[in-house]
C-alpha cells in the first residue's frame, strides 16, 4: 500500500490542493454565516440521498458547509486546534497524501449515507406502499411518526445528522497516531500526551458506537474509515519526533531553494539547467538516471553531493571573523 500511495503521489501530487485544512475551515466559516443569516438555508444542503438521486446533486458537496458544532468560544479554539494539527500532518505527510486522506474521509461518508438510504426503505418502504406517507414525505419531513407502538424519526432526520464532526475527529487520530508523543495542554494548564487523548477518544467512540443505533454506527464507522485503511494498510503508521520533522523540514527548504536556484551544467555539448548536481565531480541526473543526491546538513551553504561523495567530502564552514577583526 506505502509502493501504491508514492506511485499515485509521483503521477498526481502536482494536483493536490495546498492548505486543505485552511480551506475546511473556510468552509465551516461561510455554513455559520449562513446560519445566522439564513438559518433555514441549511436544509438545502444536507447530504441527503433521496434528493441527490432527484436532481439535487450538489448536495454530494455542500454538506461539507454545515459546521461540527454550534458557534462558541469553545468551538472556535477547537476549530483553531483542527487547523493547526492539520497543518502540521499536511507538512509531514505531504499535500497530496492529506489531500487522500481527507477526500477519502468525505467520500466513505457519502457512501454511507446511501447505506443509510438503504436501510430507511427497509424500514419504512411498507409504509410508503401502504400510502401512509409518500417517499417524498418520509425523506423530506423533519419528523418522527409512530409505528407499532414506538416513535421513529423519518429518515430526513437521519440525513441531517450528518457532517464533518467525524473528518474533524479522524485529523485528530491521524494526529495522535503520527506524534503519540506530542504534548498540548488540556484546558490550557494540564500537559497531556496526544496518545493519552487518542485512547481516550477511541474509548469514547466505541461506547457512542455500541451504545447508538444504527444511523450512529454507520456514521461512525463511514466517516473514520479513512483512519482504518490508511494507517492499518499504510507504511505512513508510524511514530514521528519532532527532530526528525524539523530535519526533514529542513530537507525539503533546501530541495526547493535547489530546484528554484537550478545548476548549470554542460551535457552533450549544450548548457543546460539541472536539478541536481554534485558539489564534488559536477555529475548530475543527465549523467546517470539512477545516480542519486543528497545534502548535507553538516556543510554552511546549500552544497549537494552525490552518493559517491556525500560521506566523503570535506565540510564546508563558513570563517567567522573575531570581534577583532571586524
Amino acid at each position: 500500500m506505502g509502493k501504491f500511495f508514492y506511485n499515485m503521489e509521483r503521477k498526481y501530487g502536482k494536483y493536490a490542493i495546498q492548505n486543505l485544512s485552511l480551506i475546511l475551515i473556510i468552509c465551516y466559516g461561510v455554513g455559520y454565516l449562513l446560519q445566522i443569516l439564513a438559518p433555514g438555508f441549511a436544509q438545502y444542503l444536507v447530504l441527503n440521498p433521496y434528493l441527490i438521486l432527484h436532481g439535487q446533486v450538489w448536495r454530494l458537496v455542500t454538506w461539507i458547509l454545515i459546521p461540527p458544532e454550534s458557534l462558541d468560544l469553545i468551538t472556535v479554539l477547537m476549530l483553531y486546534f483542527y487547523f493547526s494539527i492539520g497543518t502540521t500532518l499536511e507538512r509531514t505527510w505531504g499535500a497530496f497524501r492529506y489531500n487522500v486522506y481527507l477526500f477519502s474521509g468525505m467520500i466513505f461518508t457519502i457512501l454511507g449515507s446511501f447505506i443509510l438510504y438503504g436501510i430507511a426503505w427497509m424500514e419504512f418502504g411498507e409504509i410508503i406502499e401502504n400510502g401512509a406517507l409518500t417517499a417524498y414525505d418520509v425523506f423530506t419531513k423533519y419528523a418522527s411518526i409512530a409505528v407499532e407502538g414506538k416513535t421513529m424519526l423519518l429518515p430526513a432526520v437521519w440525513f441531517s445528522q450528518i457532517s464533518t464532526y467525524y473528518i474533524n475527529m479522524s485529523i485528530f487520530l491521524g494526529f495522535a497516531a503520527t506524534f503519540p508523543e506530542a504534548q498540548v495542554l488540556l484546558m490550557f494548564i494540564i500537559p497531556i500526551k496526544m496518545k493519552v487523548l487518542g485512547i481516550l477518544y477511541a474509548v469514547m467512540l466505541l461506547y457512542s458506537f455500541f451504545m447508538g443505533g444504527i444511523v450512529t454506527k454507520v456514521i461512525i464507522i463511514a466517516s473514520l474509515l479513512n483512519f482504518i485503511v490508511f494507517f492499518f494498510t499504510s507504511r505512513n503508521f508510524k511514530r514521528i519526533s519532532p527532530a526528525e520533522l524539523k530535519r526533514k523540514a529542513e530537507f525539503q527548504k533546501k530541495m526547493r531553494r535547489a530546484q528554484q536556484m537550478g545548476n548549470e551544467s554542460q551535457h552533450e555539448g549544450k548548457r543546460v539547467i539541472t536539478r541536481h548536481k554534485c558539489s564534488i565531480c559536477g555529475r548530475t541526473e543527465l549523467d546517470d538516471p539512477n545516480l542519486e543526491f543528497r545534502f548535507c546538513s553538516k556543510c554552511d551553504g546549500n552544497y549537494e553531493y552525490c552518493m559517491d561523495h556525500i560521506y566523503t567530502h570535506e565540510h564546508v564552514k563558513r570563517i567567522v571573523p573575531n570581534a577583532g577583526e571586524q
